[in-house]
C-alpha cells in the first residue's frame, strides 16, 4: 500500500496548499536541509544534494543513502523535537502533499521553507532546476533536468500516434481514487496514447462511483503492484466492462509510479509497454 498512501498523500492539501514561494537566501554555501516528503528526498539525490540532507520524511527509502538520516515526520506532521536536534538551514515541503496547516507552523517557527510543486511531469524537472538553485547544484540539476525531459521526449517519440485507448488508473479501491488530466500518472498515460477516463475531474486525485468507472467503460484498468495480484478482483462482478473483456488489467511498478521523480521514465516504459499489448488483446 505505500505507492497507493503516497499518491492519497496528494488529497492532504490539495483545496488549500500554500502557493511555491523561494525562502530567504541561506548563506551556507552547503545549506543543511531536511526533506518533508519522499520524492523531494529522491530528488534531492537526483541533482546530486544528497549530501546536504540532514533529516527526511518517513518513508525516504530511496535511494539506500536515505534510509541512514533522521526521519524527522510524515506526510502530515513533523517531530519539532527531532527537527530541532538537526538544525536545519532550510526545509522542503511538498506543495500537494504537506498541509497548508503543518507549513504555516513551521515558517511561524522561524525556519525556512520551500514549497515543491510536482503534479505534473514538467514540474518535475522544474522542480530539479529549483532544488539546484537552492542547494548550489544548478548544474548537477540542470543535467539532470535535461535527462529527465529527454527521457520523457523519447517515450513520446516511440509512442506517438497509436490508436487511443481509455484508461481507469485505480490508486486505491476502498475508498475508489483516482486521478484527473492535472496528476503526472495521466500525463504518462496520455504520452503513451492512453485516455483517461476521468480527465474531465477537478480534483487532482478525486474519489469516484464504481457506477461511474462502469459507465464510462474503460478498456484498460491499470493500478501499482502494491495493490497486490487481487487489486481487480472485485470488477469481475461487471464482465461486460471492456477492460475484463479483453483481459486488459495491467499492474505498475508501485515504487516508480507512486513518486514524482525522475523514476517516472521507468514508470513510463511500463505503462506504455501495458497500453501496446491491451491495443493487441482488444484487437
Amino acid at each position: 500500500m505505500k505507492a497507493a498512501l503516497a499518491m492519497l498523500a496528494v488529497l492532504a492539501c490539495v483545496a488549500a496548499c500554500t502557493e511555491a514561494q523561494d525562502p530567504t537566501p541561506v548563506s551556507n554555501d552547503a545549506p543543511r536541509i531536511v526533506s518533508l516528503a519522499p520524492n523531494l528526498t529522491e530528488l534531492m539525490y537526483t541533482i546530486g544534494a544528497g549530501d546536504q540532507l540532514v533529516g527526511v520524511s518517513a518513508w525516504s527509502d530511496y535511494p539506500q543513502e536515505a534510509l541512514d538520516l533522521p526521519v524527522v515526520g510524515d506526510a502530515f506532521s513533523v517531530d519539532q523535537e527531532r527537527l530541532a536536534l538537526v538544525n536545519p538551514d532550510l526545509l522542503l515541503v511538498w506543495e500537494s502533499g504537506t498541509p497548508a496547516r503543518t507549513i504555516e507552523q513551521l515558517r511561524a517557527t522561524g525556519y525556512r521553507v520551500a514549497s515543491i510543486r510536482t503534479r505534473g511531469l514538467d514540474d518535475i524537472a522544474d522542480a530539479m532546476l529549483r532544488l539546484g538553485a537552492l542547494t548550489g547544484r544548478t548544474d548537477e540539476a540542470a543535467r539532470a533536468a535535461a535527462e529527465f525531459r529527454a527521457g520523457l521526449w523519447s517515450l513520446q517519440e516511440r509512442f506517438a500516434g497509436l490508436d487511443p485507448i481509455r484508461v481507469f488508473y485505480q490508486v486505491s479501491a476502498r475508498p475508489l481514487f483516482t486521478v484527473n488530466k492535472e496528476h503526472y500518472v495521466s500525463k504518462l498515460i496520455s504520452i503513451c496514447g492512453g485516455e483517461n477516463i476521468f480527465n474531465d475531474l477537478n480534483d487532482l486525485a478525486p474519489t469516484v462511483d464504481v457506477e461511474a468507472v462502469v459507465d464510462r467503460n474503460p478498456e484498460v484498468m491499470l493500478a501499482s503492484t502494491d495493490a497486490g495480484d487481487n487489486a481487480f478482483d472485485e470488477w469481475e462482478r461487471w464482465p461486460e466492462i471492456a477492460a475484463n473483456r479483453f483481459g486488459n488489467q495491467f499492474l505498475l511498478p508501485a515504487d516508480e509510479i507512486g513518486r514524482a521523480t525522475a523514476r517516472l521514465i521507468i514508470a513510463g516504459e511500463a505503462l506504455c509497454t501495458a497500453l501496446q499489448q491491451a491495443r493487441v488483446n482488444r484487437g
